[in-house]
């Protein structure tokens, strides 16, 4: 049954997005929905059997919108007379989304005075304090909601703060990386409106998070833009831009950036949603590709992965990169779909990804045993050993959708259920590897 709550779900999810359909709408269809499984798991059908069958006497979404239509005509004809009233209500949030945004740039610069350059930059994942504030506050935290992220976010501060860090150490660097994993995550929580457990809610972050890396790319090419233009007007007036864009324009504009993406992403969140699934499917098959070409290039040339660590690192950047557009791509497909071409693409992308951590896990093991261990082989070998196990199970169930034998959904349930294991790992990282590894 765990696997048709999750495709009730997202049929819901689904249905709600057609703008002739309300919550109301959706919770009595929902209803209805429910009565005939459970009817039909009496008459001695399985659940899944049972849903599929009710979900097709209940009609497509398409027809089912036109119902909807023609018995709310009232209610469309005034969505048609003032279309503009959700765009009114994102338009009403600009003062707020503008006051956070400057707080953000505000609170950045003043860490940079207080810490200095170098110290600020060991705190960034507190850069995104504002933005868990901005979301608790647009989606009004209960009381109990908001000591849960600000005792995590204060908590990361007195961590990074507190821990005697070397100057010149790794340590800093690594506790600040799996700092702002823990502080996404709170994010997350933020997002959610402190309603983290729900496999729906947690799909919803993905998504979110996917589109604001997209937003907050968009604008940070149109930054780079105007900070080549101010860096040019700079030098013409023989004034050294690097004090000027280094420590007040860039990461003030990042920080305000991080909330202004986040309300884009609402705000236009039809555009997005049209843009979700094209994106997938261009890198997708190119990043399968490219991982095609890794591979051979480490049968060709196998010597040099054992002795180069920043290729190793590139490696496992990779991998990130790959489960980020993979965890996107899930969130991005429409569950109820019938397997296709994509799918297939998304397994291979799958299998790619495996055989390269396969290798690099290997690689690593081996410069363990010849150097000894290092706070970032730990953390990388981690990393790798978490993301192995997340690629492992999505290739099992991918291939068993592709057969026939598990509805997309199980693949959904698994994304949405690991994401906890990130931020344990992130989390026991940051606060075990620096004092293990003596703060160095």
């Amino acid at each position: 049954m765990m696997d048709v709550e999750a495709q009730i779900e997202q049929w819901r999810r689904f249905l709600a997005r057609h703008p002739a359909i309300t919550d109301d709408d959706a919770e009595e269809m929902e209803g209805h929905l429910r009565d005939q499984i459970d009817a039909l798991n009496d008459a001695g059908l399985s659940p899944d059997e049972a849903f599929l069958v009710s979900v097709k006497r209940m009609g497509a979404h398409d027809a089912i919108s036109r119902e909807f239509a023609q018995e709310h005509s009232e209610r469309l004809w005034k969505q048609l007379v003032t279309p503009g009233t959700a765009a009114r209500a994102h338009r009403r949030g600009i003062p707020a989304m503008l006051a956070f945004a400057v707080a953000a740039a505000v609170v950045v610069r003043a860490g940079i005075a207080v810490l200095g350059q170098d110290r600020a930059v060991a705190n960034a994942p507190l850069a995104l304090a504002p933005l868990v504030c901005y979301l608790a506050w647009t989606r009004r935290l209960s009381p109990t909601a908001w000591v849960a992220v600000g005792g995590a976010a204060a908590s990361t501060a007195l961590l990074l703060n507190l821990y005697p860090f070397a100057d010149a150490g790794v340590t800093r660097g690594i506790a600040a990386a799996h700092g702002a994993v823990v502080m996404w995550f709170v994010v997350g929580v933020a997002y959610a409106g402190g309603e983290w457990r729900p496999a729906r809610r947690r799909m919803d972050f993905i998504r979110f998070t996917g589109e604001w890396v997209i937003y907050l790319a968009l604008l940070a090419l149109g930054g780079g833009v105007l900070v080549g233009l101010a860096a040019g007007v700079f030098n013409a007036v023989d004034v050294d831009p690097a004090t000027a864009l280094g420590s007040w324009i860039v990461p003030m504009g990042a920080a305000g950036a991080t909330i202004v993406a986040a309300w884009l992403v609402e705000a236009k969140q039809s555009v997005i949603e049209n843009m979700a699934p094209v994106l997938t499917r261009v890198f997708s098959p190119l990043t399968v590709l490219l991982l095609g070409a890794v591979i051979v290039a480490f049968a060709v040339n196998a010597a040099r992965l054992d002795a180069n660590r920043d290729l190793l690192v590139v490696m496992a950047l990779l991998l990130v990169l790959v489960l980020g557009l993979w965890l996107y791509a899930v969130s991005a497909r429409e569950p109820l779909a019938a397997p296709g071409t994509f799918d297939w693409i998304l397994l291979a992308l799958l299998i790619g990804a495996l055989i390269v951590d396969a290798i690099v896990l290997t690689s690593m093991v081996s410069r363990i045993a010849e150097f000894g261990l290092s706070a970032n082989k730990v953390s990388a070998l981690g990393l790798n050993v978490v993301v192995l196990v997340n690629l492992v199970r999505s290739a099992w169930l991918c291939g068993g959708f592709l057969r026939g034998t598990r509805p997309f959904a199980t693949i959904e349930r698994w994304q949405t259920d690991y994401l906890p294991v990130y931020a344990a790992w992130a989390a026991l990282v940051m606060v075990v590897v620096p004092p293990v590894f003596g703060f160095v």
